[in-house]
């Protein structure tokens, strides 16, 4: 499909949102919610007569004319992923909501591709999952990669944006299941073949239920990414992949003593890898990935742990050298896997 054809969609969803908007006494991201609901209904919805006739037949002339079936997963994914950046942008959505960048989808893909050896069905699931963004984009590219079946697992305690993921999912036609609560409670999932997450910043407040894992704080709160990584892993089957995008200096806080104890003592830490620099508008906001698996059949801590800096992805040279070192470091570490 051609770059017109994927940028005709948005506009026609962004038109019908904003207009939609304007209707209404809600957020932008509920309205973008409810014109993918439209969308899906192939009608517009009313509720006590709003949004008013004049803006059912406008919403009606923007929608009518989109056939979802002429689009890709990825194209209708980047779509209302950009109705997302202008709903975050209008509502002034909190930082840890944000959109996670395409780039960082795309190297937790290549990633998961080093380490997946054989073709098989493959389970993605992401405990802090927001809109579904990234998940999404790993489950569409790894299906594309590998050509396997994929589905997803979501779990996240933001209503409106589980919404918009299980509107967005459906849209796709992905096989998803979501989960509407704190993903630190129990899990009713722990199949998953790989987790990926890009990961909330800050402090738990459930000091009663951060206890019962091995990162919590000796006192006080705890990092709510420490706990999501512990509760991801034990979310996977044996032998499962964990790709955790984190701050860069995760191993350098006060309380890293516990993840690192927690670490050495169940999973194989298989890397770190700093982003490219590019991606972040401050050296605090820098992320990595973190890249963990969980022992199982098959499975060993590699030799020498993975550990680097991705080029900007603008230099296209750089970028393909450090692919082709990864590529490598792959065949000589994890060759029993």
């Amino acid at each position: 499909m051609s770059n017109a054809h994927l940028k005709s969609l948005y506009a026609a969803l962004e038109a019908a949102t904003a207009l939609l908007h304007k209707q209404l006494d809600q957020s932008y991201l509920d309205c973008a919610v409810e014109i993918g609901d439209d969308l899906l209904a192939g009608k517009i919805a009313q509720l006590d007569g709003r949004p008013n006739q004049a803006t059912v037949a406008a919403l009606q002339e923007l929608l009518d004319p989109i056939d979802l079936s002429t689009f890709t997963a990825e194209e209708i994914r980047e779509a209302f992923q950009l109705v997302l950046v202008k709903a975050i942008q209008v509502d002034g959505i909190e930082p840890n909501k944000q959109v996670t960048p395409d780039l960082m989808a795309g190297l937790a893909t290549f990633l998961v591709t080093t380490f997946v050896k054989q073709a098989k069905p493959l389970t993605v699931i992401d405990l802090a999952a927001g809109s579904g963004n990234l998940v999404y984009a790993v489950v569409n590219r790894l299906h594309e990669a590998l050509g396997v079946t994929t589905r997803g697992v979501l779990v996240d305690n933001d209503d409106l944006l589980l919404s918009f993921a299980d509107m967005s999912g459906r849209a796709q036609q992905l096989d998803v299941t979501l989960y509407h609560q704190d993903a630190l409670a129990q899990l009713p999932a722990t199949d998953g073949d790989i987790a990926v997450s890009d990961l909330p910043v800050g402090y738990y407040p459930l000091d009663e239920r951060a206890k019962q894992f091995e990162t919590a704080a000796s006192s006080g709160h705890s990092f709510a990414h420490h706990l999501l990584i512990e509760q991801s892993m034990r979310a996977l089957r044996p032998g499962g992949l964990g790709l955790f995008f984190v701050p860069s200096g995760v191993f350098q806080s006060e309380e890293a003593a516990g993840l690192v104890a927690w670490l050495t003592a169940h999973v194989h830490f298989q890397g770190l890898l700093n982003l490219p620099t590019t991606l972040f508008a401050t050296a605090a906001a820098q992320k990595s990935l973190l890249v963990l698996q969980k022992p199982g059949p098959g499975t060993h801590q590699a030799k020498q742990v993975l550990l680097g800096t991705f080029p900007d992805l603008n230099d296209q040279q750089a970028f393909s050298a450090f692919l082709g070192e990864v590529r490598t470091w792959s065949a000589t570490n994890l060759e029993e896997m």
